[in-house]
């Protein structure tokens, strides 16, 4: 059974709650930040986090330029699980003191990369991670097209953990759809972040449940 986490950049932000309390069968909740610079759109920020009530798993995903400087206000807000972009950082032993204190705070850390960065600039942090998501789209909107080198890179990732017997989850985020989500599932992703695709649909807890027998 797949992970699946709709994205909240898609929902009507007028009547958040109710449509969180739409897609509980959901397991996870993502949840995108952005501020207007590492993406040129501006989303929301802990506060809003904070309120929002569920029992699915807060999945932040910053697309922030200074991760390292705002992590644990996001952490304080109830994000179990912090994804931080490599392209933010300046080198590995920034990402690792990042990495090492967002552990040390009980609370998941991952690592996201765009379409144009090399899936194996994450060797040096696989062993670490709690999560690795590869954006099938350029990050800081939502409805985008699927881009499919994104499936070279969850195999990639796929073959490590089994070979070495690493423990991230495997996450893709963008242009999914019920023919997408197939081919990322059969690449290896164990959690498929879905916005559009979940939220215009016309029965949601049933999208969900499809999505979760990939």
């Amino acid at each position: 059974m797949k992970i699946i986490a709709p994205s909240i950049l898609s929902c009507d932000f007028t009547k958040l709650q109710e449509e969180v309390d739409g897609i509980q069968n959901a397991q996870f909740l993502h949840i995108d930040v952005m501020d207007g610079h590492f993406v040129p759109n501006i989303t929301i920020g802990p506060v809003v986090i904070k309120n929002i009530k569920t029992n699915m798993v807060k999945d932040v995903h910053l697309m922030i330029s200074n991760p390292a400087k705002y992590a644990k206000v996001f952490i304080d807000a109830g994000a179990e699980y912090i994804v931080f972009h490599y392209e933010a950082m300046s080198g590995i032993e920034e990402i690792n003191a990042l990495i090492d204190d967002i552990k040390k705070q009980d609370v998941k850390a991952g690592i996201a990369i765009k379409p144009n960065t090399s899936v194996e600039v994450l060797l040096p942090f696989l062993e670490k991670l709690d999560m690795v998501l590869i954006m099938s789209v350029e990050p800081g909107f939502g409805g985008q097209n699927f881009m499919e080198g994104a499936l070279t890179k969850i195999k990639y990732l796929s073959d490590a953990k089994k070979k070495f017997d690493y423990k991230y989850l495997i996450e893709v985020d963008g242009g999914i759809n019920e023919k997408t989500a197939q081919m990322v599932s059969d690449a290896g992703a164990e959690v498929i972040v879905a916005g559009t695709y979940i939220f215009q649909s016309e029965n949601r807890y049933e999208t969900i449940e499809e999505l979760k027998k990939l």
